[in-house]
């Protein structure tokens, strides 16, 4: 049974800038879609494709806190550079993803990489925060740096294109990234007239983000960054593309837990986000310098 759609988003409404490095669009929750609904997903934020021009500035956010759940960082065009805390760095480029769990708190920033800034070019990510189970909330900050090459590939017959499976499994091919409860991650590239059909449990909260193109969903049309949310029926997601395309498929299985959030706390209780916050002002983040 094909997965039925339950909302269609054209697009939430007018970027706005995180930091000086990330011109965004917020879907999670920005499109009505509450944090429950799509558990585990907490946010997504999305940068299309924008040219920042040459910079000796390297843009981007500075040392900020995470608790309680994990960032991740998709690069279609661009580079960014990574540092933590907990010693994590590095640089993502076309294709390479940076995924970062927050555990028991973490500094991080994140900026254009250096070479990148100062040549300027075209620029297009993708960030997600995931929450992670009330049991795992406290593990030690840790980073994890998946290169395209990395990525679970699967090469689409006739031409049609290709997925890169960053996490879980997609008709078989499983991706790199290590998770704490069930998620999946796809990047699927079609050429034009392409197709591809996939199943989804029923269970899991799924998403599908058009990043560039158009595209054809279980035969309903959606635009250049449009975003669906299905509903929790059916298990077969069907993509023809209308142009070339890139599209981001999430779906992972709810968590059912309580979330007591205070910007970048996820905990479980309003309890553990003043211990958040305590911990944070008592320097037990670590150490890092902007």
């Amino acid at each position: 049974m094909k997965k039925l759609i339950e909302k269609i988003t054209p697009n939430p409404g007018k970027p706005h800038m995180v930091g000086d490095g990330f011109r965004v669009v917020n879907y999670i929750p920005g499109a009505g879609i509450s944090q429950q609904r799509i558990s585990p997903f907490l946010l997504l934020d999305f940068n299309a494709e924008y040219d920042f021009g040459p910079s000796d500035h390297l843009r981007g956010v500075g040392v900020h806190p995470h608790k309680g759940f994990e960032t991740v960082t998709i690069a279609y065009k661009g580079a960014v550079a990574h540092h933590d805390s907990s010693g994590g760095s590095g640089v993502i480029h076309s294709g390479d993803v940076q995924w970062m769990s927050a555990g028991n708190g973490i500094l991080h920033k994140e900026y254009h990489e250096e070479t990148f800034s100062k040549k300027g070019g075209p620029f297009e990510m993708v960030q997600l925060w995931i929450n992670l189970p009330k049991k795992d909330k406290f593990v030690e900050a840790h980073y994890q740096e998946l290169t395209a090459g990395e990525m679970g590939k699967l090469e689409l017959a006739d031409d049609a294109g290709i997925v890169n499976v960053i996490a879980g499994e997609f008709n078989g091919i499983t991706g790199p990234a290590k998770t704490y409860s069930p998620v999946n991650l796809f990047d699927i590239r079609l050429n034009t007239a392409g197709e591809v059909s996939t199943t989804i449990p029923a269970v899991h909260n799924t998403a599908l983000l058009v990043v560039n193109g158009n595209i054809e969903v279980n035969a309903e049309q959606i635009i250049e960054h449009g975003f669906v949310l299905f509903k929790n029926e059916g298990e077969e997601i069907h993509i023809k593309a209308n142009s070339k395309c890139v599209v981001l498929i999430m779906s992972g299985e709810p968590l059912n837990e309580p979330i007591a959030s205070y910007g970048p706390f996820v905990m479980n209780t309003q309890e553990e986000i003043r211990q958040a916050i305590e911990d944070f002002n008592t320097g037990k983040f670590g150490v890092l310098t902007d």
